[in-house]
């Protein structure tokens, strides 16, 4: 059995069955079962095993329904071992939500239609090599960000011997394209139920790498590169397909250093094809601007003007009214008396009047020069609640703020945008990329923070968040598959400010070629992924870790370094005691 007790859920207990019992068990069963004083459910491992010699076993209290197949909990095992997190955590999101003892009927299979056919004809993205049918196994595709990838899961739905998992990197994208395939006759299985029953489609976000099927026909993800969490769901998909011997496309406008490395080699559509499906881009030179002019270049006053009153957005990936002050009269930064950080500029709780707060200790104090008891801040470095009120004097229209966490993983359609305001012009962390679906213009405030920041894969990401945007606007000749620029068909534009101009994440997205970002040879100078396997360790004290280098990095946090992943998820597993393993080789 596996508890469904993280913190024991990488041991294996043995129990008998009642022999009242009808229900038939097997791998992947819910049960309940008694643990240590208490009655906790648990997953079927094995049947008809062996017991330990000697050993008093305790019956199975209750049979809860239908679990994962056979083979999900075997891949559940197998990524636990990979990202090193408890084997619980996996079989619950491969598990239905409610008991389930029954299934419903498989419907008929469905010859594809003639719009199918067509779809599947179309050439907006790679052709697999020789042309033939898609290979067994993983195969990394590259295509443009505003490409309509509906005839590439048609056209793997034709190929398939078995049951197709389709990955969306949300659930307003998988519900979309869940009606599209019903809308061409196809069963889409929209429950763990029917997914488990055999239906010929399942679609889903990442949860669904998970779904109930107990072998794969052939799998597509879409936008590969978006699925990084506590574990990446695209990997999780591809290891599924290659036990299976499924083919398995993963589709992206910006593939990782790592999935490129991996899944090599990765297959382009032709250039013309894959640069007219990225945005028209403008990069506007920061460096020699009028300082007076703030955050608001000339030229994206313009675009505003041009595209109002379609939807503009603004990303500007810091929340709050002002997160860096300095007093107006002798220059001090604003710092927290308590303990030295940066204050930021926030409502007060009485009248209303501003105040200063520190975001490490909570503390708050008047709008008050420390040092020299001036009254008046000037702002080194403003939030997006600062942009909207500065933004809606600008440009004379409503501006919304759109801030804080990015979607619940798990969000419906509507949830994610839930709250998002209804006006002309929105500005926001990044989050607002992932809850707005079309905008005639996406504008970057200060790009260079992306660029710049502390991680090593910040050109990945900073690529990833132009792609998105680029979806938005559309594609840079105007409406295409997935036109998005407003009923005119005028082409989109995602205009970025920054003082890098010359930087190649921008140069790519400006040609749309991401393979013009090299960072991989650098990665490997650097012994970092996909050169190495790297995760990071919280423990109170220093780990130790046959064949792995262990380095400090703040207290109480070690960085892991191993030539491969079998050799860090080998160590990994032996650590015991309170450390927490977070892997970072994304």
């Amino acid at each position: 059995m596996v508890p469904d007790v993280p913190a024991v859920s990488d041991r294996r207990f043995d129990y008998l069955v009642p022999q009242s019992w009808v229900a038939p068990l097997r791998p992947g069963s819910r049960v309940r079962i008694p643990l240590g004083g208490r009655r906790v459910g648990a997953w079927v491992r094995e049947v008809d095993v062996e017991p330990t010699p000697g050993m008093a076993l305790r019956q199975l209290t209750r049979y809860s329904g239908l679990g994962p197949p056979p083979s999900v909990l075997g891949l559940a095992e197998w990524a636990a071992w990979r990202w090193a997190m408890p084997l619980a955590t996996l079989l619950r999101t491969a598990s239905p939500e409610r008991n389930v003892t029954a299934l419903p009927p498989a419907p008929r299979p469905m010859a594809p239609s003639g719009a199918m056919d067509a779809a599947r004809h179309s050439a907006d993205w790679p052709r697999p090599p020789g042309g033939g049918p898609w290979p067994a196994g993983p195969s990394l595709v590259r295509v443009g960000p505003a490409s309509d990838l509906l005839g590439l899961v048609l056209e793997v739905i034709a190929q398939a011997e078995g049951p197709v998992l389709v990955l969306a990197p949300s659930v307003g994208w998988a519900g979309r394209l869940a009606g599209r395939l019903r809308r061409r006759g196809l069963a889409v299985a929209d429950d763990w139920t029917r997914a488990a029953a055999g239906w010929p489609v399942v679609v889903g976000s990442r949860a669904a790498a998970w779904a109930p099927i107990p072998r794969l026909g052939g799998a597509v993800v879409l936008d590969a590169h978006s699925y990084k969490d506590r574990y990446d769901a695209a990997e999780v998909v591809a290891e599924r397909a290659t036990r299976d011997g499924a083919p398995c496309v993963l589709a992206s406008p910006c593939p990782t250093a790592v999935q490129a490395d991996r899944w090599a080699p990765v297959l382009t559509a032709p250039r013309p094809r894959e640069r007219g499906a990225w945005p028209a881009i403008t990069v506007v030179d920061r460096r020699g601007a009028d300082p007076r002019t703030g955050l608001y270049s000339e030229e994206l006053v313009r675009l505003a003007h041009r595209v109002l009153p379609e939807r503009v957005v603004f990303v500007l990936n810091r929340t709050g009214r002002a997160r860096l002050l300095a007093c107006a009269s002798c220059g001090e930064l604003a710092r927290c008396e308590r303990c030295g950080k940066p204050v930021e500029l926030v409502d007060g709780d009485v009248d209303g009047l501003a105040e200063l707060a520190c975001r490490s200790c909570g503390a708050r104090r008047p709008e008050i020069c420390a040092r020299c008891g001036g009254m008046k801040m000037k702002v080194l470095r403003q939030g997006v609640s600062r942009a909207r009120e500065e933004l809606a004097s600008l440009l004379g229209v409503p501006v919304g703020e759109v801030a804080g966490p990015l979607p619940e993983r798990g969000a419906t359609a509507a949830e994610e945008r839930a709250g998002l305001p209804e006006t002309p012009v929105l500005v926001g962390t990044e989050a607002v990329l992932h809850r707005v679906r079309h905008a005639g213009a996406v504008a970057f405030l200060d790009i260079d923070q992306h660029l710049l920041a502390p991680r090593f894969t910040a050109a990945e990401e900073s690529l990833a968040l132009l792609a998105l945007a680029g979806r938005l606007v559309g594609p840079r000749h105007g409406a295409g598959p997935v036109g998005t620029a407003g009923s005119s068909g005028t082409p989109g534009m995602v205009l970025v400010q920054t003082r890098l101009p010359d930087h190649e994440v921008l140069a790519a997205a400006a040609v749309g070629d991401p393979g013009l970002v090299t960072e991989r040879q650098l990665r490997r100078e650097l012994d970092l992924p996909p050169a190495s396997a790297l995760a990071t360790i919280r423990s109170a004290t220093e780990p130790t870790l046959a064949g792995v280098e262990i380095s400090p990095l703040s207290e109480g946090r070690w960085l892991a370094r191993a030539p491969d992943h079998q050799i860090l998820c080998d160590a990994l597993a032996s650590l015991h005691g309170g450390a927490r393993v977070d892997p970072t080789d994304v």
